[in-house]
């Protein structure tokens, strides 16, 4: 039990609560998981430091975004431990998501995109639909939708 020398300080897990909008148990699973760590104080208590309000509302936003809690945490560990994270670190892990946020948004601007012709052709011809397959040919690239995941037809054997 790590314990702060300065013992009446910090933040309570009621009032990390109250900031964040997180339940208690929430806190204490990212406590579980490394991804805050409060001190204790003389009592016993945890206690958080106002950063850890920061940190908490960063893996909100992220898991918001579709992250796993490996990938936050691996984010994560680049932020210093024993000092507040500056506007530099924070700068530095957006840096680290911005790559694939990118991704996600061109694959989901694509499939926006094929869906829309999919949607208003009502199927009523099937050999430029993205979604017929003819005896399941396009099998062979992988499981899932294919054309829609950017297969083409000239690709089959």
């Amino acid at each position: 039990m790590k314990i702060n020398p300065v013992t009446n300080r910090g933040l309570s897990i009621g009032q990390i609560s109250d900031r964040t909008g997180l339940a208690p148990s929430a806190i204490r699973y990212y406590e579980d998981e490394n991804l805050v760590t409060p001190f204790r104080n003389a009592g016993g208590q945890r206690r958080f430091e106002r950063a850890d309000i920061r940190r908490l509302s960063f893996v909100m936003i992220a898991q918001q975004l579709g992250f796993s809690i490996k990938q936050i945490k691996a984010a994560m560990g680049s932020l210093p431990d024993n000092r507040t994270p500056t506007k530099a670190d924070w700068e530095r892990l957006s840096r680290q998501f911005r790559a694939d946020l990118d991704s996600r948004i061109s694959q989901m601007q694509a499939l926006r995109d094929k869906l829309d012709g999919c949607i208003g052709c009502g199927c009523l011809s099937l050999s430029h639909c993205k979604l017929y397959n003819p005896k399941d040919r396009i099998r062979t690239k992988g499981q899932g939708p294919r054309y829609l995941m950017g297969n083409s037809s000239d690709e089959l054997p």
